[in-house]
């Protein structure tokens, strides 16, 4: 009933999600932290909301599906009591594959479907209704509220959490995670002792992690990448104590510094040179996406499940996911997206049908 895919994330920009405002302290515009660990992280409302943008962007793309939408005149003009049946009768049967581009309600599916609805207040069917469509694969997939329903949804994004953290060392740039960090992704290592480090030799005596000097306690047994698809060597990993993690990567953050430019002189405004701080450029994130199946509950009799209509299946929900991923690594998410940051590139990896998601996933790419 409920599908999961794992994401393995990859920066190619600084990432810069804020938490709005200015703060007090070593830089003006902080990112956002997780608040038992203090490690920065990309929530998952973030992820949802790129992500939603970038499903409407990838179906809208696609000459097939405009040439078979309609307007919402059209559409009400069509016989049928529900709004399946007056697009099964405004534009014929829909396409019998399971293509999620072929869904019956992309036929309605607008840009406005993606963010904010600027007209919650209305029926789906109404003239006036130039918000969300309620009836496209993205409004039922990511979720929807109207006059006549409101709808939950049937994906659900978790944080994007940082797997390996990149650390400038005297031997080249190293990856660092902890543990309890592999063991979340299906890897079972011991942590060093306090104030020691593994690595993949093992040999070294000690390795610098940016200011910090450690001693390397022994090899860690990594044989394989836990990101194939990265180009990062099993020697490019150190395990470092869970006490150390979040210091090491606080002390290692992109911090960028700006200033506004005066537009009448053309020179730096006086008192307006601001800091930030950003998750630095190869970091590599972990999560999951869900996929909540409720198909079964359309054959009710219950009259709201019926009146939401048709539903797209998960295996349409993924490919729509894998297929408008691709964005990231051009649009990117967060913000200052045009100045530098916010590039990611994305892996989705199959998990399990039930939930937690499996360890014996297999790419899709």
């Amino acid at each position: 009933m409920v599908e999961t895919l794992k994401i393995f994330a990859l920066a190619t920009d600084p990432i810069y999600i804020g938490t709005g405002g200015y703060t007090i302290g070593r830089v003006d515009n902080t990112i956002v932290r997780d608040p038992i660990t203090n490690i920065p992280k990309i929530p998952g409302s973030s992820l949802a909301g790129t992500w939603r943008y970038y499903v409407v962007l990838e179906a809208l793309t696609l000459k097939d599906l405009k040439d078979k939408q309609t307007s919402t005149d059209e559409n009400k003009s069509q016989n049928g009591s529900t709004s399946d049946e007056k697009l099964e009768n405004c534009n014929g049967k829909n396409n019998p594959t399971n293509d999620w581009k072929a869904f019956l309600g992309n036929q309605v599916l607008r840009v406005n479907c993606a963010g904010q609805d600027d007209a919650p207040f209305v029926e789906r069917n109404d003239k006036n209704n130039t918000g969300h469509c309620g009836c496209c694969i993205v409004c039922k997939g990511f979720g929807f509220s109207k006059k006549d329903i409101s709808w939950q949804g049937m994906i659900f994004f978790s944080d994007l959490k940082i797997l390996l953290f990149p650390v400038f060392t005297f031997k080249g740039t190293k990856w660092i995670t902890t543990a309890s960090i592999l063991q979340e992704i299906g890897i079972n290592e011991s942590s060093p002792r306090e104030n020691k480090i593994k690595t993949k030799n093992g040999n070294e005596r000690y390795l610098n992690l940016g200011w910090l000097y450690l001693e390397v306690e022994s090899n860690h047994n990594i044989s394989n990448s836990p990101v194939s698809n990265f180009s990062l060597k099993p020697e490019d990993i150190v395990i470092v104590p869970e006490s150390l993690f979040s210091h090491i990567v606080n002390s290692n953050l992109e911090v960028r510094t700006s200033v506004s430019i005066d537009p009448i002189t053309g020179s730096a405004k006086e008192g307006a040179l601001f800091t930030t701080e950003a998750i630095p450029r190869g970091t590599i994130f972990y999560g999951n996406i869900r996929i909540f199946d409720k198909n079964n509950f359309i054959n009710s009799n219950n009259k709201m499940n019926n009146k939401i209509g048709s539903l797209p299946s998960c295996e349409q929900l993924k490919d729509a996911l894998k297929d408008s991923a691709r964005y990231y690594e051009s649009l990117g998410i967060g913000g200052m997206t045009t100045r530098g940051f916010g590039r990611l590139k994305i892996e989705l990896i199959n998990g399990n049908s039930q939930s937690g998601g499996s360890q014996n996933g297999q790419s899709n790419q």
